[in-house]
């Protein structure tokens, strides 16, 4: 089952990396450095990977890369092919109040969504890699920026770090006395 999820991982990144992303994605995305804003959006994707997977709603830590995957959704044809690629399934984007009520977490608070995409990103990074999208809009210079505080983000990594270490020697223990 593990390596499943990896391998929808895994397919995810490549299609994130093999995304094109045309000036019309940007048309309504002011902020610069684009580049920072485009990173941001590649991150984001591939944190919809265990979020879709798991038909969890995450949430939106930039308004930057928000506008810039509205950009992207409105690139219908590219948008559609890309998410069949990446997910195996059309990802819906469903801004606060607009989702479906059969929709999984789609009415938890946004600290709740928030705390599942830094389990996303904790799912998806390579090491080492930096996550940009917790502080992108003030790096940005959004003027009501959103984000997440730093101190929040470490607090999340350590409780999976905890819970992964937990979890380690618990299959550990299940493994003494067998040959």
């Amino acid at each position: 089952m593990r390596r499943r999820r990896e391998d929808r991982y895994d397919r995810a990144s490549a299609a994130v990396a093999e995304l094109e992303l045309p000036a019309a994605v940007f048309k309504t995305c002011p902020w610069q450095p684009r580049t920072l804003v485009e990173t941001g959006l590649r991150q984001w994707l591939r944190c919809c990977a265990p979020a879709s997977a798991d038909y969890q709603v995450i949430g939106m830590p930039s308004r930057a890369v928000d506008e810039a995957w509205h950009g992207l959704i409105l690139c219908t044809a590219l948008y559609s092919a890309f998410c069949e690629r990446a997910y195996g399934t059309f990802l819906h984007h469903h801004p606060e109040g607009g989702a479906p009520l059969d929709i999984p977490g789609a009415g938890d608070p946004a600290d709740e969504q928030l705390r599942r995409t830094v389990i996303a990103w904790s799912l998806v990074a390579r090491p080492g890699e930096q996550c940009v999208l917790w502080d992108l809009d003030e790096r940005v210079g959004v003027e009501w920026p959103w984000g997440i505080d730093t101190r929040l983000v470490l607090q999340i990594q350590a409780a999976i770090a905890t819970t992964t270490r937990s979890a380690a020697r618990g299959a550990d223990k299940s493994k003494v006395g067998r040959a």
